[in-house]
């Protein structure tokens, strides 16, 4: 059942971004009362400003010169699609749940590469800066996020608010309204930071979820 449900999403999401890349809108799928669940393809959406976890294949100019990341303001752009994955020494498989605690990565669904943080400073507000890098065949824990549940709920489910903190930092994934200039859109920056804001605070939105594994 989920392979199928993959293919389908797989589809969708790839007519999605060829629609995108004419300047039409994407149609993704938008079921609500989901779990999140590992190979699920989702889009992040900030609390506070309502930006989508976004990325494409344009450099920062300072920092580390990696893949940048920003928070964009339309809600039918492909290159805000993540797949989660776990790590890599994890026995998770696809379809399992993800409970509050796990580390987990987001992968950019069209670059390929991972979410991914490091102690560089952030172009516009000197935090943590945070990019994508790797790939398919190159990952490190510099992608491992832990998952933080607000709540007393246990399992991710979409429309939750969560919080993702770096594991190797220890900044949590944040976005405020500093935009950058020289990117169209009103994208706004991503970046890390230590200390609980309310603007560490984001859901899963549009995407597909795959459906929970029946085996354990």
């Amino acid at each position: 059942m989920a392979a199928s449900v993959l293919a389908l999403a797989v589809a969708l999401l790839i007519g999605a971004s060829s629609q995108v890349d004419n300047g039409a809108s994407a149609a993704p799928v938008t079921e609500e009362g989901l779990e999140v669940t590992y190979g699920s393809t989702v889009k992040l959406m900030h609390d506070k400003t309502k930006v989508r976890l976004h990325s494409h294949d344009v450099a920062y100019g300072s920092g580390s010169g990696q893949q940048s990341v920003t928070g964009f303001p339309q809600t039918d752009d492909s290159n805000s699609y993540w797949i989660v994955r776990p790590t890599l020494d994890s026995s998770a498989k696809q379809g399992d749940a993800i409970e509050t605690g796990s580390i987990i990565r987001l992968q950019h669904m069209r670059t390929r590469r991972w979410l991914h943080s490091h102690l560089h400073a952030s172009p516009l507000s000197g935090n943590l800066e945070v990019s994508c890098f790797g790939g398919d065949e190159q990952s490190d824990t510099g992608d491992y996020w832990r998952l933080e549940i607000e709540g007393n709920d246990k399992i991710w489910k979409r429309d939750q608010k969560v919080r993702l903190r770096h594991v190797d930092t220890g900044g949590y994934l944040h976005s405020h309204n500093k935009k950058y200039n020289r990117l169209g859109g009103g994208q706004q920056e991503v970046c890390g930071v230590r200390d609980k804001r309310a603007e560490n605070i984001w859901s899963t939105a549009e995407g597909v979820y795959l459906p929970v594994s029946g085996s354990k």
